[in-house]
């Protein structure tokens, strides 16, 4: 049977190509390539060496937070790029290209970093107010 279902996905894989096929171009390619080239090159060894500098500098208490709080932004900053490059690139959709864009992506990480920070005292102060046991 697994070779069954194995034929059939190898099947609608090719027929995907084929159907591709006339729609490749240099872009395309540019597209396809691109992304895991500036993964691999640029993100990861960026990422991993934040996270080495987050292991290093940021005390125990607050290093899951500020990975959380760095996460989120990274997500926002993410998601914003395409409003921040260009604007106006989409059909317009009445009350959304009249927006300041930088100011609310501003306010969005501001907002998680606040609430990175009253989560993680809200977690110290309770941790210090905890009875401690003799184990």
């Amino acid at each position: 049977m697994r070779w069954v279902i194995g034929a059939v996905g190898v099947a609608m894989g090719a027929w995907g190509a084929y159907l591709l096929l006339p729609l490749v171009d240099v872009d395309l390619a540019l597209w396809f390539l691109g992304g895991p080239v500036v993964h691999d090159l640029l993100l990861a060894p960026l990422f991993g060496g934040v996270g080495l500098l987050i292991a290093r500098w940021v005390p125990r208490p607050w290093r899951a937070a500020v990975q959380v709080g760095g996460t989120f932004t990274g997500v926002l900053a993410l998601l914003a790029v395409p409003l921040l490059w260009r604007p106006f690139a989409g059909p317009p959709n009445p009350g959304l290209n009249d927006r300041d864009y930088p100011l609310g992506l501003l306010v969005a990480v501001v907002a998680v970093w606040l609430a990175v920070g009253a989560v993680t005292l809200v977690q110290q102060r309770r941790r210090h107010k905890r009875p401690q046991t003799d184990r």
